[in-house]
């Protein structure tokens, strides 16, 4: 099932308000039974100290992104060589992280590092992901939310390894309590951010080479898409719109920055006064921007006749020319392995309109 987006906390600055039902997810092995009793009672404490965390469902209003702090490249993760220390010290956006030892139970709530981290070859590790993480489709998807994370839920799995997007309800410091190491790798803000988390990933799981060349592929097939398109797109404008509602981004999100990356105008950068960097735009702002390219996402069941049936839009020059594209909502909004079909797309419109 596709899901709608709305401004909100996991990643992108959008999440979906439409839940999927998700597969239930058994406990791995039988050895880990007394471990995961063990991490339980170690949770239940702390859970009673810090108080109970929200069962709710993540809301549908069009609040603001939480803001979370990025890691840079410079913040490389490293992996300690010396054979009585830690299996690895990563330094991740909460921190040097300390991994005692070869993950083999993570636990992922965030839909793009899931899809990392089977993109670098470290998905037999990976015992349960949160209720979005629907891809690739053998991720064992649980009933676990990245918005409202609960304590005792993700300690039933026993992790030895939680990687997260946003720290909601204080679970960070909550995991960290109970000495389960935690690695927190938020929104990506540059194209570089992707690669660093990939190769971050893989130093924290023992995948450090499927990393590095899971990264390099990756940037050298971004760049590629770029290279095709040349210097095509210079003076043409592009409006991307995020949900029937009109909600758009701008050139100071990520999504911005893949358009921005081709040369292509972005016609709601002016609408953006707050800065916010998704402004809800009106019919009459985008007929009146006329934009050369149109990027809708799959999220609500839009399509090219259903742009192009709205009031004013059939004369737009987006229409008239058949550049009107539905993209993935998944592959245009998170930041992982994936991300390269996006800037395919683009790429591919930009050629259309001048072969």
């Amino acid at each position: 099932m596709k899901v709608c987006l709305v401004p909100g906390p996991e990643g992108q600055a959008f999440h979906p308000f439409i839940l999927r039902s998700p597969e239930d997810a058994a406990l791995e092995n039988s050895n880990r039974i007394g471990r995961s009793s063990a991490l339980l009672a170690a949770l239940a404490m702390v859970a009673a100290a810090c108080g109970s965390s929200a069962a709710g469902t993540p809301s549908s209003a069009e609040a603001a992104p939480v803001t979370t702090v990025q890691t840079t490249a410079a913040q490389r993760a490293t992996t300690v060589s010396e054979p009585d220390g830690p299996f690895a010290l990563v330094e991740a956006a909460n921190g040097t992280v300390e991994i005692p030892s070869r993950p083999e139970a993570i636990v992922s709530l965030s839909p793009t590092a899931t899809e990392m981290l089977f993109a670098i070859g470290a998905g037999d590790q990976v015992v349960a992901v949160d209720e979005f993480s629907y891809y690739p489709e053998d991720a064992p998807v649980t009933e676990l939310s990245g918005f409202t994370p609960n304590l005792e839920s993700i300690g039933a799995y026993a992790p030895d390894l939680v990687v997260v997007a946003n720290d909601l309800d204080g679970i960070v410091g909550a995991l960290e309590a109970v000495d389960v190491p935690v690695l927190l790798l938020p929104a990506a803000l540059e194209f570089s951010d992707v690669y660093e988390q990939m190769r971050q990933l893989g130093e924290a799981t023992g995948n450090s080479d499927g990393a590095a060349d899971a990264a390099a592929v990756l940037e050298a097939e971004i760049q590629a898409a770029i290279d095709d398109a040349g210097t095509l797109a210079e003076g043409l404008t592009v409006y991307h719109e995020l949900d029937p509602t009109l909600y758009s981004i701008t050139s100071d999100t990520f999504i911005g920055r893949v358009y921005d990356a081709f040369g292509l105008v972005n016609i709601a950068d002016p609408a953006d006064a707050d800065g916010f960097g998704y402004p809800q735009l009106s019919p009459e702002y985008v007929i009146e921007a006329n934009p050369d390219l149109i990027f809708v996402t799959d999220c609500c069941g839009d399509t090219v006749a259903t742009v192009a049936e709205r009031p004013g839009w059939d004369n737009l020059s987006a229409v008239e020319r058949g550049s009107v594209t539905v993209i993935d909502s998944d592959v245009s909004s998170r930041w992982g392995p994936r991300i390269v079909q996006f800037f395919r797309a683009i790429s591919d419109v930009i050629l259309g309109l001048n072969g």
